[in-house]
């Protein structure tokens, strides 16, 4: 039996062997049926097996190779691994064109040729660095560390038993107004004979409607109508009421007899009317330390208590009939002037006569009280100047002399500034205020009041 028989049937599954042709060796002819007797199996006896391990098999044996017979069967080429291209180079891409001089073309030149200027094209400018923000500025009217911050936490407060009293410059305002209410009591009589047996009651109530216009409804429909005020909202309330404490405190007053009003103004000021009001701007209440803003608040106080405010609304109140008459006269003059015209001059000639005997024949009858009416607004102008004088020591009295020097330099610069622009619309032409405008000025002007708190200033200082 073949001795590879055995190692086909272990490895029937498994593919036959090849052996390549090279490792073949020749078998001698004399060899070929030849069979030792020792390894022959005798016929029926059974067929040895070898165990079937994996030692046991092992690899087939592969006979040696003979050189003698290496070149007559040649191992066959068994296809290589493909090879797979290595990391690629990136491709050569095409860098920038360098420039090349423009092409010169054959044409006469009659002179030089100018080197060539590339040309300029506008480049954006640089943008500007963005400046720091500086820090917000302290309001000078919360800053405790300003030195017209005041102090507004008061203990006990003493009140005087004289809350106001008349002062000359309220005595000598009602005076003056006395020939407008003589004027226009005569009117109101005018006018009462209409209503027959009841025009000595109708003077009456003219007369008495003087109380009325201290009520205090009436001095809210006042501020509101006529003063364009209004109520303070809960946060101003909470800013001005410290500081109006503080300033009635100082001055012995009961605070709670006023009422604050606020008007809606850029501007720097203050308002006393009426028997009660106290009013001031959303600027003076929101821009000034509440030192300033209590010194503001204690002029005004300073009218209330020396009877301006009162003194001036009662002398308006009664000048009324007089000056509606006036204006009522001065329209039916104007018409009839413009209708004289139509007429040449006979018509102007009799409007002046008519109108002229007219006023003689009211000045003789009231005994030359209208010419006082007429130089009254010059008068009623110098004793408002003096109430201001006097408004300015009320709080100079108080403490407030500093504050209120500061509270006048701010005005004037206000002041300086309107002019300013006046003289800007004006071509550049500074406007000059008139004497008969100086005359009518109900204050007085910067210097004179800061004058006049001097001797407050100076006593602070020692």
């Amino acid at each position: 039996m073949d001795p590879y028989r055995s190692d086909r049937l272990l490895h029937r599954h498994a593919p036959p062997a090849r052996f390549p042709a090279d490792r073949l060796t020749a078998v001698p002819a004399n060899r070929r049926n030849h069979r030792d007797p020792a390894t022959t199996r005798p016929t029926g006896a059974p067929r040895a097996r070898a165990p079937c391990t994996a030692a046991a098999l092992g690899p087939p044996a592969v006979p040696p190779a003979d050189p003698a017979t290496a070149d007559v069967h040649p191992a066959p080429a068994y296809p290589q691994p493909p090879q797979y291209p290595t990391t690629a180079q990136p491709p050569e891409y095409p860098t920038a064109i360098p420039p090349t001089a423009p092409p010169t073309y054959p044409y006469a030149q009659t002179a030089a040729t100018p080197p060539t200027i590339p040309p300029q094209y506008p480049q954006s400018p640089p943008q500007p660095q963005t400046p720091q923000t500086p820090p917000a500025p302290t309001n000078d009217s919360t800053d405790p560390n300003h030195p017209h911050h005041i102090n507004t936490d008061r203990g006990r407060v003493h009140i005087s038993s004289q809350q106001r009293h008349t002062d000359a410059t309220a005595v000598g305002n009602l005076l003056l107004y006395l020939p407008n209410f003589l004027c226009s009591l005569f009117v109101v009589g005018l006018v009462s004979l209409f209503f027959g047996d009841f025009a000595f009651l109708v003077i009456l109530a003219w007369l008495a409607s003087g109380a009325f216009v201290f009520h205090r409804p009436a001095e809210s429909a006042l501020a509101r109508h006529l003063l364009r005020l209004r109520y303070p909202t809960p946060p101003e309330r909470a800013k001005l009421e410290p500081v109006w404490r503080e300033v009635t405190a100082r001055a012995g007053v009961e605070g709670r007899n006023y009422e604050l009003w606020v008007e809606d103004s850029d501007g720097l000021n203050a308002v006393a009317a009426a028997g009660h009001i106290v009013g001031v701007t959303r600027f003076a209440m929101n821009e000034l330390p509440n030192g300033e803003l209590a010194a503001v608040m204690a002029h005004e106080l300073g009218h209330h208590v020396g009877g301006h405010a009162w003194s001036s609304l009662l002398g308006h109140w009664y000048a009324q009939p007089g000056r509606l008459a006036w204006r009522v006269l001065r329209g039916v003059t104007g018409v009839m002037y413009k209708v004289s015209r139509a007429f040449s001059c006979f018509g102007v000639v009799f409007f002046a006569l008519f109108v002229g005997g007219i006023a003689l024949a009211t000045v003789s009858s009231l005994y030359g009280l209208p010419l006082l009416v007429l130089g009254m607004p010059y008068a009623l102008a110098a004793v408002g100047r003096r109430a201001e004088l006097r408004a300015d020591q009320h709080a100079a009295a108080l403490g407030f002399a500093p504050m209120l020097a500061a509270v006048l330099g701010k005005l004037h610069q206000q002041e300086q500034q309107g002019k300013a622009a006046l003289a800007a619309l004006n071509g550049g032409v500074p406007v000059e205020e008139s004497p008969l405008s100086k005359l009518l000025s109900s204050h007085p002007d910067y210097y004179t009041r800061l004058h006049h708190l001097q001797p407050y200033l100076q006593s602070q200082r020692h």
